[in-house]
């Protein structure tokens, strides 16, 4: 695999599942989008290409079983991959992330996780073209209701407003946002401050 020049933080997914790992690689790029993540299928592909590059190791339990040592010297930048949310499952002295988990609870699991680290943007570069102020206040109501989980007429109700108005704005906060699914909605939500990832 040939990394690319560019100069946003790196981060590595080491997992033999190729599809968990990419769709994990693609949710990582959502929540953390000043960051570019990589997926490897093994520990010596990782090694393989420069390993000291990355700012996070997310890293499927077998492989960590497996290489330990490694990763236990970079335990602050390592997150496991774990099947299970129990603690029995999981590692001593890791961050872990159980990835047997509905789409939307993983995605608040994540997004925890990152604001742990990461509460508003700490330890990481700026992010460039903030979306502050696209939105309107309506428009910034909507979106909070669309993230906790309440549907159309719900948020029509709840603004006093038509059920046409809250489709028409739903469709201009994807639009003027760049984008397609609630769950990259709720991302953005919240890692822009606008909800607290204990409310969704």
């Amino acid at each position: 695999m040939e990394l690319s020049n560019s100069h946003r933080p790196k981060i590595a997914i080491i997992d033999p599942n190729t599809p968990a790992a990419l769709g994990l690689k693609f949710m990582l790029q959502d929540v953390v989008p000043v960051m570019e993540a990589y997926t490897f299928g093994s520990f010596t592909e990782l090694m393989a290409n420069s390993p000291e590059l990355y700012y996070h190791y997310f890293v499927a339990l077998n492989v960590l079983m497996s290489n330990h040592t490694f990763f236990a010297e970079r335990r602050n930048k390592t997150i496991v991959l774990t099947p299970s949310p129990t603690a029995e499952s999981q590692p001593a002295g890791f961050h872990c992330l159980c990835t047997n988990l509905p789409e939307r609870q993983f995605v608040k699991s994540l997004l925890a996780l990152e604001q742990s680290a990461h509460a508003e943007g700490r330890n990481l570069p700026p992010m460039h073209g903030s979306s502050r102020g696209l939105l309107s206040d309506r428009e910034t109501e909507v979106m909070a209701l669309i993230v906790r989980g309440y549907i159309n007429k719900e948020i029509a109700d709840r603004l006093n407003i038509g059920l046409a108005t809250v489709i028409t704005h739903r469709k201009n906060i994807m639009e003027k946002l760049g984008i397609k699914s609630v769950s990259a909605l709720t991302i953005y939500a919240v890692m822009n401050g606008y909800v607290d990832v204990d409310s969704i």
